[in-house]
């Protein structure tokens, strides 16, 4: 190996390690957890939970599409407040052209939640 490149790789040598450690622990302590623990099976602790209530039906019934679509809705929006604070940090850098992109950015998500409220995406019934 070329010693430049020796020392390049050498620098590294931390991160490799952490990520050693890091991984090394977990499993350390799956394995230590999976040989300590109390095996007490019984055939209450066996049972399905459901609040407290006896299960009535099968838990793999499918859920209405609603919720998948709620759900996704929260994700965008999620998504969106993630790339507005990075902007917001350097909005002093990227003068109007920024704030021109962020407008539209807003203006898509804003439409994006209009078109969803009209279509009743976000009626819970």
């Amino acid at each position: 190996m070329v010693p430049q490149t020796a020392a390049y790789l050498s620098q590294y040598f931390s991160i490799f390690l952490f990520i050693i450690l890091a991984i090394g622990f977990g499993v350390v302590t799956l394995l230590i957890s999976n040989v300590v623990q109390p095996r007490l099976d019984t055939e209450e602790k066996l049972s399905p939970y459901e609040c407290g209530s006896e299960p009535i039906s099968d838990a793999r019934n499918p859920f209405p599409v609603r919720y998948y679509i709620i759900a996704m809705l929260f994700v965008i929006f999620d998504v969106e407040m993630i790339f507005i604070y990075p902007w917001a940090i350097v909005f002093d850098k990227i003068g109007f052209w920024g704030l021109f992109e962020m407008g539209v950015f807003i203006g898509l998500f804003i439409f994006g939640y209009i078109y969803a409220w009209k279509k009743g995406a976000l009626q819970w019934e």
